[in-house]
C-alpha cells in the first residue's frame, strides 16, 4: 500500500501529542486525526491493511503526511475539530443534519418584535429557539405565538399612526401595534415577554403569570381581557402536561446521545434535556465511507462537532465512552467554562432515556439506509440542489385539475413526505361552487383551489409544504403563485410539471430545470403528479356519476331526495328503476310518485 512509502517519515515522528493529516496525490486532505503520541498512532496504520474496506480505501489513497505538534491532547482535539470543519476530509466521520431543522427567531432588536422562521442562529442580538424537529413544528409554534399572544406577522414599519388594523386583528391573531389606540408599546412588550417564556419552554412560569393577570383583569371587570388570558393559560397548561410524558426532575440539564452504527453509515440522535424535560431532539447522519462501525469512535467524532457552536450541559450521556474521553471532558469544560462529565448511565430514568434515544436512532437508521429510503433521499437531495432550497423538500403537496369541457370541475391535492405518499392527508375540491361559474378554465380553477387550500393552512398555522407541485406548465404555475401572493404566502416554493414534455418549470426562469430525465428526482415528481391525477380523475368520475343520477330522478315531479334515495337503495341502479313495474314502484314510494316515475320514463 502507498502508506508504506511513508515508513521512513513515520519513524521520525515525535512521541508528542498532535494532529496528523493525510493527503492524496492531488494534495487534498483526506483524513485528519489526533494522537497522544504521533509516532505510535501513525505507525499503527502501517499494519492496518485488511481491517475493513473503508480503511483499505484510505490507505490506498494516502500519498502525503503532515503533522502538527501540540502541547496537550486537549489542544490536539480542538485543532482536529477545527481542521475537520474547515477541510471536510472525505474519510472522516462527518455528521450532517441536512440543514432541515429550522429555528424560531424572536426579533428582539426591533421596537415591535416578530417571530420568524430562521435556518441558522446568527449573532445579531435576536433571540433564537430551536431547532425544531420535525420542521413543520416550527411553523405550528409560530402560529401559536400569533394566536396566544398576538405577536404581529407583517413586515410593516410600526409607527402607531395607522388608521385601522388589518384582518389579522379582526381574527384575533395580532394586537395591532400599528394602531396606537389599540395596542401601545407596554402592552406589546408584555406579549413579547410571554412569547419568550413560551419559546424557552418555561410553560409553568408562563401559566402562573397568565393566571395572576387573569385574576387581576377579572377583579377590574375587564372580562374580555380576562377571558383571553384564560384561554391562553389553558393552552399553555395543556402543552405543559403533554411534555410531562418525557420529564423527570432528576434528569436536570443534560444531553443524551443515541447511536446506531452500521455498514451503510450511522445515525446519531441527541435528546436535549433542560430542567428535567426533553425540550428537543436533533438527528445527524454520517454516510458510508468513514469508519462508522465503532460506537466509541463515532462518539469521539460526534461530540466535538455537536458542541463546536453551542455550550454543552453539565452532563452528557452516551451508550459507550468515546475514545479519549478524558481529553473530551477537558475540552468540553473549556467550551462551557465549568466541569462537564461524559457518563454511561446504568439504571433508572437516565438509562431509560438513553435506551429511548438508541431506539429512535435505530428506527431512523432503517428509514434512511434501507434501499428504498436511500433512493428517496437521493431524489430529495437532487431536488434540494436544483431548487436551491435551504433543506430537503421533505413535504411536497401536489395539485391537479380534472374537468370535461368545463363541466363538474374538481381538483385534488396529494401529500408526499420523505418520498412516501400520505393518503390520510389527501384533499379533494369542487371548483366553481356557491354561485361561481361552473365553467372556469384550468388557470382560474388552479388559482381558486390553491388559494382555498393555503388560506386554511395559514389560519391553522401550518403545516406548510417545502415544495408545491403543480400539474401543468408556466400558466398553471403562474395561477398558483397569484393565489399565494393574494394571501401573503409568495415565499412558498412552487414548481410546475408539464405532462407532455415532462419538463419542470419554476417562477424565476422561462427555461425548464435541467433534471436528468431518467434520474430519481424527476421520477419522484412524476410519481406524485400521477397520484394526484389518479385521485382527481376518480373524484371527477364519481361527481359526474352522481350528477347524472340526480338529474334523471330530480326531473320527476313528486320525487325528492328521500324518495330518490329509497328508489336507488331498493332497486340498486337507475336502470332497474326504469324497468320496474308500477306495482313494484308503488310498494317503495307510493302510488302517486310511482305513477309519476312511470310517466317520466315513458316520455324520456
Amino acid at each position: 500500500m502507498p502508506i508504506h512509502d511513508l515508513r521512513d517519515q513515520v519513524a521520525r515522528l515525535p512521541e508528542q501529542p498532535g494532529v496528523y493529516l493525510y493527503a492524496n496525490r492531488a494534495g487534498e486532505t483526506i483524513y485528519v486525526g489526533k494522537a497522544r503520541s504521533l509516532r505510535d498512532r501513525v505507525r499503527s496504520y502501517l499494519g492496518a491493511g485488511g481491517a475493513n474496506p473503508r480503511t483499505d480505501a484510505l490507505l490506498d489513497d494516502i500519498a502525503g503526511l503532515t503533522v502538527i505538534v501540540t502541547d496537550s491532547v486537549v489542544e490536539a482535539l480542538a485543532l482536529e475539530n477545527n481542521l475537520i470543519k474547515q477541510r471536510m476530509p472525505r474519510y472522516n466521520i462527518l455528521l450532517r443534519d441536512d440543514k432541515n431543522y429550522p429555528y424560531l427567531q424572536l426579533t428582539t432588536g426591533e421596537a415591535f418584535p416578530r417571530v420568524l422562521v430562521a435556518r441558522s442562529v446568527e449573532r445579531d442580538g435576536h433571540f433564537y429557539a430551536g431547532p425544531f424537529l420535525p420542521a413543520k413544528l416550527a411553523r405550528r409554534t409560530m402560529g401559536l405565538t400569533h394566536k396566544l399572544f398576538g405577536i404581529r406577522s407583517c413586515n410593516e414599519v410600526i409607527t402607531g399612526q395607522r388608521g385601522r388594523p388589518c384582518l389579522e386583528y379582526d381574527i384575533k391573531r395580532c394586537l395591532a401595534p400599528c394602531v396606537a389606540s389599540l395596542c401601545g408599546p407596554e402592552r406589546y412588550a408584555q406579549a413579547v415577554a410571554d412569547t419568550r417564556l413560551f419559546l424557552e419552554g418555561r410553560n409553568q412560569e408562563l401559566a402562573d403569570q397568565l393566571h395572576a393577570r387573569m385574576a387581576e383583569a377579572a377583579a377590574d371587570e375587564r372580562f374580555e381581557e380576562a377571558a383571553a388570558l384564560r384561554d391562553a393559560m389553558r393552552t399553555v397548561q395543556a402543552l405543559r402536561d403533554r411534555h410531562q410524558k418525557m420529564a423527570s426532575p432528576e434528569l436536570g440539564d443534560r444531553d443524551v446521545f443515541g447511536v446506531k452504527a452500521g455498514p451503510s453509515g450511522a445515525i446519531v440522535q441527541v435528546f436535549q434535556v433542560r430542567a428535567g424535560r426533553v425540550v428537543e431532539r436533533v438527528e445527524f447522519a454520517a454516510e458510508a465511507g468513514a469508519d462508522t462501525t465503532r460506537e466509541a469512535g463515532l462518539m469521539a467524532a460526534a461530540i466535538p462537532q455537536f458542541y463546536a457552536d453551542q455550550p454543552p450541559p453539565p452532563e452528557i450521556h452516551v451508550p459507550e465512552l468515546p475514545d479519549e474521553a478524558d481529553a473530551l471532558e477537558s475540552w468540553l469544560g473549556l467550551q462551557a467554562g465549568r466541569k462537564v462529565r461524559i457518563v454511561v448511565p446504568q439504571r433508572g430514568d437516565k438509562r431509560g432515556l438513553l435506551d429511548l434515544a438508541r431506539r429512535n436512532a435505530e428506527l431512523a437508521y432503517r428509514n434512511r439506509f434501507d434501499p428504498g429510503a436511500t433512493a428517496q433521499y437521493e431524489a430529495l437531495e437532487v431536488l434540494q440542489a436544483a431548487l436551491r432550497l435551504p433543506g430537503l423538500p421533505r413535504r411536497i403537496e401536489c395539485f391537479d385539475i380534472s374537468t370535461i369541457q368545463g363541466s363538474e370541475t374538481v381538483a385534488s391535492m396529494v401529500v408526499c413526505e420523505d418520498g412516501r405518499m400520505k393518503r390520510g392527508e389527501y384533499r379533494k375540491f369542487r371548483v366553481g361552487r356557491n354561485g361561481e361559474s361552473r365553467f372556469l378554465d384550468d388557470f382560474a380553477a388552479m388559482e381558486q383551489v390553491v388559494r382555498r387550500r393555503y388560506a386554511r393552512v395559514l389560519a391553522a398555522g401550518g403545516p406548510f409544504p417545502d415544495v408545491i407541485l403543480i400539474d401543468g406548465g408556466k400558466g398553471q404555475l403562474g395561477a398558483a403563485y397569484a393565489a399565494l401572493e393574494s394571501i401573503g404566502l409568495s415565499n412558498l416554493v412552487a414548481i410546475g410539471l408539464a405532462k407532455k414534455e415532462e419538463l419542470v418549470f419554476t417562477r424565476d426562469s422561462d427555461q425548464p430545470l435541467a433534471l436528468d430525465p431518467h434520474g430519481p428526482a424527476l421520477r419522484l415528481l412524476q410519481r406524485i403528479r400521477d397520484e394526484a391525477h389518479r385521485f382527481a380523475v376518480t373524484f371527477h368520475r364519481r361527481a359526474r356519476a352522481m350528477r347524472d343520477l340526480r338529474s334523471e330522478l330530480d326531473d320527476v315531479p313528486g320525487v325528492g331526495p328521500r324518495r330518490r334515495r329509497s328508489l336507488l337503495t331498493h332497486f340498486g341502479s337507475l336502470a332497474s328503476v326504469r324497468r320496474a313495474t308500477i306495482e313494484e314502484l308503488t310498494a317503495v314510494v307510493g302510488a302517486r310518485a310511482a305513477a309519476a316515475v312511470v310517466e317520466h320514463f315513458a316520455h324520456a
